[in-house]
């Protein structure tokens, strides 16, 4: 090949013109091609050298093994139609390298965020926490509803936790501050969303906030020991100067009102319409162990809660229920 590269030294030196310096490139051009196609290339030349394996993998051990008795080194599909190529090779979990390398197969956590967010209530909702800690003025309502959602976005199956501290639509001194339609918005969102609602009284759940303490998942309401809950009838709001005719159409929703409370309030707590209805006539206060035994709640929160948290199960366990598959970080 080396002598086929060689070009006729006569022929360089006395070109003169650039028309026969043209036809000797044209010459030497088709005559190295010819060369190319006659002599081929080793394949041995061609190889690229590659760094040894560490014997000391197990999963590279594992798979040359598989490539090696593989008809076509190529074709490693999984025997498996349900697992994608190459996952079974995975027999057991001790193919893993180290534990920052694994990852789950399936998570719905994907939109968690890597570093926690900068300020307290971020904090909270990152730890799929919603605190009600005012009375339920619609800009309280705007952003319970928003973080229930949002919540719901962010996992569809991990439970929300709902700490309540709030007076409801009235203030501790009884004045009208939202209309009752801000706690049944509350509401219908935790009915609508796919979560559980787990909810928790910290302090006071008065009228429509005891409605939401009652709506949390059956088994999982749960009250501090000196906490509050207080049920009543709604309140209508001032009818100042308002024509007859208005305050009555008030009058008559605020009794509509009541009448869905009643309702809504029996359904969760497993009472009769007479009976919340009556003990709604005045305004009804219940300590931790009355709420008990009245249904809003099903456990009290004292000193001993650690046996209650034991009982929950490990984020492993759930993950075996949810049938989660751990696979390499790979």
């Amino acid at each position: 090949m080396a002598s086929c590269l060689q070009l006729p030294m006569a022929a360089s030196l006395s070109s003169s013109s650039s028309s026969t310096r043209s036809i000797n490139s044209a010459r030497n051009s088709k005559t190295l091609i010819s060369c190319i196609k006659t002599q081929p290339i080793s394949s041995s030349s061609l190889k690229i050298p590659m760094p040894p394996l560490n014997p000391k993998d197990p999963f590279l051990s594992k798979l040359a093994s598989a490539a090696a008795a593989a008809e076509n080194p190529l074709d490693l599909k999984s025997k498996s139609s349900d697992l994608p190529p190459y996952l079974d090779l995975f027999e057991t979990p001790t193919l893993m390298a180290t534990p920052a390398h694994v990852e789950r197969s399936v998570s719905y956590s994907e939109h968690r965020p890597r570093k926690p967010p900068p300020d307290l209530p971020s904090l909270l909702l990152n730890g799929r926490i919603v605190y009600i800690g005012m009375p339920l003025v619609p800009a309280v309502t705007e952003l319970v509803i928003a973080e229930l959602l949002y919540l719901q976005w962010m996992d569809p199956k991990d439970p929300i936790y709902v700490y309540i501290n709030s007076t409801g639509t009235t203030r501790d001194d009884g004045e009208t501050v939202g209309m009752e339609s801000e706690g049944f918005a509350i509401y219908d969102a935790m009915m609508h969303i796919k979560n559980e609602i787990h909810t928790v009284a910290v302090g006071a759940a008065i009228g429509q906030a005891c409605l939401i303490l009652a709506a949390g998942k059956k088994g999982r309401r749960f009250m501090f020991p000196h906490a509050k809950a207080m049920i009543q009838q709604p309140r209508a709001p001032s009818s100042g100067l308002m024509p007859a005719s208005d305050v009555l159409i008030r009058a008559k929703e605020t009794v509509t009102n009541r009448d869905t409370l009643v309702k809504l309030l029996a359904r969760h707590t497993g009472n009769s319409l007479e009976a919340v209805a009556n003990l709604m006539k005045r305004p009804f206060y219940m300590d931790s162990s009355r709420a008990l035994q009245f249904g809003v709640i099903d456990k009290i929160l004292w000193r001993g809660q650690e046996k209650i948290m034991a009982d929950a199960p490990t984020p492993d366990e759930w993950d075996k229920i949810a049938g989660i598959k751990v696979v390499d970080g790979m």
